[in-house]
């Protein structure tokens, strides 16, 4: 079992920026590939980045792309993603997943065996 607790969070203007981390407990942390997804009412959830468990891979969804950065730092059990240009659209509550296989598609939600609570993002115009 592993325990993920999202922080950072906030209100923001557009353009600006926002660091969210996500801390693990309960097992190895770097035994788990590790993605964030964010979700808005009516929506279904959407795959935003993603991280191998090395943190030498790395995978975005277009809508993200050289805007928003996935890094991890194993020592510290924790996942960040910094966001940066923040738009309006990317308001969401943003979840932190956790994947304990080594053979899996990285962008469905399905592939993750954990999950966070959660944290709101929101991006003023």
């Amino acid at each position: 079992q592993v325990q993920l607790v999202e922080s950072g969070g906030g209100l923001v203007q557009a353009g600006g920026s926002l660091r969210l981390s996500c801390a693990a407990s309960g097992r190895t942390f770097s035994n788990y590939a590790m993605g964030w997804f964010r979700q808005t009412p009516g929506k279904e959830r959407e795959f935003v980045a993603h991280i191998t468990r090395g943190g030498t891979n790395t995978n975005y969804a277009d809508s993200v792309k050289g805007r928003f950065t996935i890094s991890r730092d194993n020592a510290k059990n924790t996942v960040y993603l910094q966001m940066n240009s923040l738009k309006p659209e990317d308001t969401a509550v943003y979840c932190c997943a956790a994947i304990s296989r080594t053979s899996y598609r990285y962008g469905l939600p399905g592939s993750y065996d954990y999950w966070g609570q959660g944290t709101q993002v929101s991006v003023s115009s």
